[in-house]
């Protein structure tokens, strides 16, 4: 797990990105709690670990789970939980964008060109249309790798294509409700314009796909209380 700070950034895309959508409305967040995140998505091998299965296309221990749908996710996190007795979950769409940013405001975290993205992501004509075992790339300034391409990755919120232009500016939860969750990231057998860290779109909860699969997040623990020096005779 690596840790995230609180920050602030722009969410979304300017209207001069090419292969924008027009729901990637520019518009500025502020997370104010730091979390951890994986620094890779879920393994095979972390999977198969916690759940006693692996469901995946494609296997290895170490490529990225997939084949696994929102609910699966849901369910890697809370047996987890219980399992270390830390709150794992999926990253609301907010912090996800934010964590992928590491500070970068351009189509990729990466950089701006083609070339630029093929250092960092499984995706496109690199890929050779297949998941890659994870961590074997470039990673973000935050320590995250393959936050763009390889399998795409669940997030906590429901999709809503018009979310931005009403989203609170503190820490965004996300709609009340919908019919498809947030995926994020892009993957190995989609093109390049899908692997922007604006570029945001939903799936059925219910739906697997062999591109489709999650990285965690955890919750900072409070700090404890004060604990007193012993008495010293």
């Amino acid at each position: 797990m690596v840790l995230i700070p609180a920050g602030e950034f722009d969410m979304g895309s300017p209207k001069s990105e090419s292969w924008r959508y027009s729901e990637e409305s520019l518009h500025h967040v502020t997370i104010t709690r730091p979390f951890y995140m994986g620094a890779t998505e879920v393994t095979q091998a972390q999977f198969a670990a916690v759940m006693r299965r692996n469901p995946s296309y494609y296997k290895g221990a170490n490529l990225p789970v997939e084949h696994v749908t929102w609910n699966d996710a849901v369910e890697f996190c809370r047996r987890l939980s219980f399992m270390d007795s830390r709150t794992y979950r999926l990253p609301t769409e907010a912090e996800w964008e934010y964590a992928c940013r590491a500070g970068s405001d351009g189509k990729f975290y990466s950089g701006e060109n083609d070339a630029d993205l093929f250092k960092a992501a499984w995706v496109g004509s690199v890929s050779n249309s297949r998941t890659h075992p994870v961590a074997t790339l470039a990673p973000n300034r935050f320590g995250l790798f393959d936050i763009l391409g390889n399998v795409y990755e669940w997030c906590a919120d429901y999709y809503d294509a018009n979310y931005y232009v009403r989203s609170p500016k503190t820490d965004p939860p996300g709609p009340p409700k919908g019919a498809e969750r947030v995926i994020r990231g892009g993957a190995y057998n989609e093109s390049i314009q899908n692997a922007r860290c604006a570029y945001r779109t939903g799936k059925d909860p219910m739906k697997t796909q062999a591109n489709l699969g999650f990285r965690i997040a955890c919750d900072v623990p409070p700090p404890g209380p004060a604990t007193l020096p012993a008495k010293t005779r």
